[in-house]
């Protein structure tokens, strides 16, 4: 496939529930094919344009149309290539750091001696040299048996000939088709790697050599290198004279290359600047349900605490419900309100849900006795046979004996099937829209504020240059009124410079006249009233200077508190809109990692999914953070973003810990009592999840749609 920036192009999907009959718009020479007009033009407009190269003989400037034709022609070429010489030109490829050309020359160079059956080379025979063909090795490098050709490469006669009676004259291909061959072989260059099927085909080693272990390795099946090529590596295999002078001095340590970090962390390495980084604590692992569940846990109960206001469903915390998950009870509360909550939803949608339970005749309001039966009635909708398996059970009235994967499970397909739902998408669309106006105002304000501050600079610079102006004058009457010249001279240095402030002029004739000798304080007494003016200015600037530097400060502040303010109030409404939960980042190895707003805890999840910790406790925290090297793109993205939330994360876990020592005590105060005062029965704090109440759900009562009787029921 041609190549976009010298990256592969992937083309368009075909549309989903493409009918027969339908009319739509298809692109020639690709096959593509849209159902809107505006993007079929775009790919044609795209098409068109000569940005676009061969990947097969590196022509650039071409439009999409002439780089598939000049691949054609370049894929016809590489068949020329001698079947017998792929593997050793590929065992050459491999690996090499040489540049294109170079690569070519040299692959030339070592087939050049290679003899195989099919070659047309020249032969001595009778005092000359004629064109013969290799028809068998009879002794690799001793001796072949060759067809003598004529003019037409028609066979005259066949011969056995020894090795140095042979010569070949010209290469078995030219370096056009050679240079196309290695591209159409590799997938990168610098280092030159071929594809994995390729090398498996002929048993190529894909192994990564010791030399490039250190700077390179795989991800995702290709392999990925991060630096430059080194400068010894150019010596040794392209053997040019000036990279011979920079490796000597890179080997006397003058041109080692820096690192220009953050590079990817699997290529970090300890160095002598490096902080002292804590150790990694280990995750608590102590969840209720499987482990491979627990993603399917926090996805649902997200879910339903993000949309609890359009599904008419009150919050539950995630202890809750995953005690509720692991309970055995048939009808808990919690988890018939949930269910009740997801069907209703798709109840109100009007889609397939609907009408399955309009053909089962089934009243619309879902209640504690008939949840079940309309569970079973999605079920059988959704056909899933690993799910459909429980539904004899959950029909004799036996939902708690039901394993909690695949309660999880009924609650994820719901889901599935919610996010489908036009309630739903609108309700995105709104959150979408209102966070844009959010944004647009954020941007406004800024704006607004910047402007602000360039007035008052420059309000400031132009008083300055006011105030200077006029000390200077002040200071000119000073002068023609005294008559010794050291303090002229000493008034002149203090109130000629240029921009000075009011404060800074008014401050320097004080001091001047506080050292100023008992003869010019006699001359300063006999002179005009244009001199007592300036000294009563500068008792009262003395006087209101604190004032204002005070107001000053407080108006700073008082900026900034509010600027703080404003920043938490778009957070909080952007929460409030939220469109989906994003993990925090990864680290080295990958391991994602997230934090739920309604929950304290930090939670890793391994890049398979199938294992999951959390970190409950600020000590744990810092640690974390403590072991993360900045070096690293993603484990520095990881921490900026733990620092982002710090303080929301310690004050969750804080008040948690609180909680958690505050009932510990509570238990203990009870056990320490006399048994001869009898205490009142208290609730077991691990059994909330029994005694939960959906407060939403008269809401939801209220506002349900009343043409057609849809809503949450009652019980």
């Amino acid at each position: 496939m041609p190549l976009l920036k010298r990256k592969p192009f992937s083309l368009s999907e075909p549309p989903k529930d493409l009918e027969p009959c339908e009319l739509v718009y298809q692109v020639r020479f690709t096959k593509e094919v849209f159902r809107d007009y505006h993007a079929y033009l775009n790919h044609i407009n795209l098409y068109r344009q000569r940005i676009w190269t061969c990947k097969v003989t590196g022509k650039t400037g071409l439009t999409y149309e002439e780089a598939l034709v000049s691949e054609k022609r370049g894929t016809e070429k590489i068949q020329q290539f001698p079947k017998e010489l792929m593997a050793p030109a590929l065992r050459i490829i491999q690996y090499s750091m040489l540049p294109l050309r170079d690569l070519a020359d040299a692959i030339a160079e070592k087939l050049q001696e290679c003899v195989f059956v099919g070659a047309e080379l020249y032969g001595k025979k009778d005092n000359g040299e004629y064109l013969c063909k290799i028809l068998k090795i009879l002794e690799e490098g001793v001796k072949y048996e060759v067809a003598w050709l004529d003019k037409n490469k028609k066979t005259i006669e066949k011969e056995e000939v020894n090795q140095e009676d042979l010569e070949q004259k010209k290469p078995p291909f030219s370096r056009e088709v050679l240079k196309s061959f290695i591209r159409e072989s590799t997938y990168r260059n610098a280092p030159w790697v071929l594809h994995d099927e390729l090398a498996r085909y002929h048993g190529i080693s894909t192994d990564i050599p010791g030399e490039l272990k250190d700077r390179a390795f795989f991800k995702n099946g290709l392999l990925i290198c991060n630096r430059k090529r080194k400068i010894e590596e150019l010596k040794g295999e392209a053997g040019n004279c000036k990279s011979k002078k920079l490796e000597g001095q890179n080997e006397n340590g003058h041109l080692e290359e820096p690192k220009k970090y953050p590079i990817d962390d699997l290529l970090v390495k300890p160095g002598p600047d490096d902080p002292v980084f804590t150790d990694r604590p280990s995750p608590s692992r102590d969840f209720n349900v499987p482990m491979d569940c627990v993603g399917d846990l926090l996805m649902v109960w997200d879910f339903c605490l993000s949309f609890g206001r359009l599904l008419h469903l009150s919050p539950f915390s995630l202890e809750d419900f995953e005690n509720a998950i692991c309970h055995k009870d048939s009808n808990l509360v919690l988890l018939v309100e949930s269910h009740a909550a997801l069907l209703g939803l798709l109840i109100r949608d009007n889609g397939d849900y609907f009408v399955a339970v309009q053909k089962r005749k089934r009243k619309m309001k879902i209640t504690m006795i008939t949840w079940t039966d309309y569970l079973c009635d999605f079920l059988e909708m959704i056909n899933i046979p690993e799910l459909c398996h429980y539904e004899s059970t959950i029909k004799r009235g036996h939902y708690g004996l039901v394993d909690a994967q695949a309660k999880l499970g009924f609650f994820r397909e719901m889901i599935n099937q919610a996010l489908e739902t036009a309630i739903i998408r609108e309700k995105l669309d709104e959150f979408i829209e209102q966070r844009q106006e959010l944004g647009s105002t954020r941007r406004g304000q800024a704006l607004e504020e910047a402007k602000k501050r360039r007035e008052e600079k420059e309000r400031l610079k132009d008083e300055s240059m006011v105030n200077g102006g006029l000390n200077k004058h002040d200071v000119v009457n000073v002068l023609g009124n005294n008559s010794h010249s050291r303090q002229n001279g000493n008034i002149a240095k203090k109130g000629n410079g240029k921009a000075e402030s009011s404060r800074q002029g008014d401050a320097s004739e004080k001091s001047a006249s506080k050292h100023s000798n008992p003869a010019t304080k006699k001359t300063s007494k006999r002179s005009s009233f244009n001199v007592k003016e300036p000294a009563e200015d500068v008792k009262e600037s003395s006087r209101t200077e604190p004032h204002e530097q005070l107001n000053g400060d407080n108006k700073e502040t008082s900026e900034r508190i509010s600027k703080e303010q404003r920043r938490e109030y778009f957070e909080r409404e952007m929460e409030k809109r939220l469109i989906r939960t994003n993990p925090l980042g990864k680290d080295r190895d990958y391991k994602r990692y997230w934090w739920f707003r309604r929950d304290g805890r930090v939670f890793v999840e391994s890049p398979d999914s199938k294992e999951w910790g959390y970190y409950s406790t600020k000590e744990e925290l810092d640690a974390l953070m403590g072991s993360l090297n900045c070096k690293g793109e993603r484990e520095r993205a990881l921490r900026k973003q733990l620092e982002k939330y710090y303080n929301r994360i310690c004050l969750e876990l804080q008040k948690k810990s609180k909680e958690l020592a505050h009932k510990i005590a509570e238990d203990e105060a009870i056990v320490r009592r006399s048994t001869r005062v009898r205490a009142p029965p208290r609730e077991n704090p691990a059994n909330a999840f029994l005694r939960y109440v959906n407060k939403w759900k008269e809401c939801g009562r209220k506002c349900g749609e009343r043409g057609n009787g849809l809503g949450p029921g009652k019980e």
